[in-house]
């Protein structure tokens, strides 16, 4: 990906940043957050999918709802954001990049893996409109 995009998604994630009320942005304190091109090829084969821009988010970890006291030296949680993934849905009919739909997939994403953080699951963010 060309540097001048990835520039701009970072500059458009960091106004999204801005947006998003305080809590949000005191959570990724928690959960760091990663920004990658797409998904590595492991990642697209576990889940089951073939075409790499179609995966805009990833959370990996264990839910908050799912954790329990006896576990121990387990993976961090982490929140992934891939701009190939998000780019793809941020583009209008012509083709043509869309600034603030680029926001609100960064923003909808972005609340989407934090939801699975806190144990909701696809069915339940689906309802929320995540």
């Amino acid at each position: 990906m060309q540097e001048k995009l990835r520039n701009y998604f970072d500059q458009q994630l960091e106004i999204v940043l801005q947006q998003v009320p305080q809590q949000v942005r005191d959570l990724l304190d928690e959960v760091p957050l990663y920004v990658e091109d797409f998904p590595s090829t492991h990642i697209l084969e576990r889940l089951g999918i073939h075409d790499r821009s179609r995966l805009c988010g990833l959370y990996t970890g264990i839910p908050l709802t799912h954790r329990q006291v006896e576990q121990s030296g387990v993976l961090s949680d982490v929140i992934h954001l891939y701009r190939e993934g998000i780019f793809c849905i941020s583009q209008n009919a012509l083709g043509e990049l869309d600034e603030a739909r680029l926001q609100e997939e960064i923003r909808k994403t972005l609340l989407h893996e934090l939801g699975h953080h806190h144990g909701l699951t696809e069915s339940d963010l689906e309802s929320l409109g995540y």
